[in-house]
């Protein structure tokens, strides 16, 4: 039977060190409050993005922008 009290230690996403996946670490899966912010604040300068892939629909939309920026499509 596995030991419940025993918790992982998981790498901090910001700077690798290792921290305990538990309920006493409220900063999980980060290290420090100071690591979460970092985190965050690389989220909000769009350091981090999700890649995109253009469809043919993206662009049919975007050449009727060009031509009519005030054209509405609902």
């Amino acid at each position: 039977m596995p030991d419940t009290n025993k918790s992982s230690l998981v790498a901090c996403p910001t700077c690798q060190k290792k921290s305990p996946w538990s309920k006493e670490n409220p900063d999980r899966p980060f290290c420090s409050p100071r690591c979460k912010l970092i985190d965050l604040g690389a989220w909000a300068s769009e350091s981090y993005s999700i890649p995109q892939q253009t469809s043919e629909e993206d662009e049919i939309f975007s050449e009727d922008l060009i031509i009519n920026p005030n054209k509405s499509f609902l």
